[in-house]
């Protein structure tokens, strides 16, 4: 667990994330974080939890007609 302190940026608060944190989740600058709240508190993620919902969508509806994607892939 790493300890973060809240620092003034412009008119706002923010965190300034460690670098081997950053380089762990391989983001950059300029790159989009996601917060989410849990029930202890909040995760961020470079991954967008919507997508993952619509590739799970997709996945399933891939899975369900399988046969029709393998007989049009002939």
């Amino acid at each position: 667990m790493t300890a973060l302190k809240l620092s003034q940026i412009g008119n706002s608060l923010g965190v300034i994330l460690p670098k081997e944190t950053l380089a762990r989740l391989k983001l950059v600058k300029g790159d989009t974080v996601f917060m989410t709240e849990v029930s202890n508190g909040v995760t961020l993620t470079p991954y967008d939890p919507d997508l993952e919902a619509q590739l799970k969508l997709g996945r399933d509806f891939m899975h369900d007609y399988r046969d029709t994607f393998h007989q049009l892939a002939k």
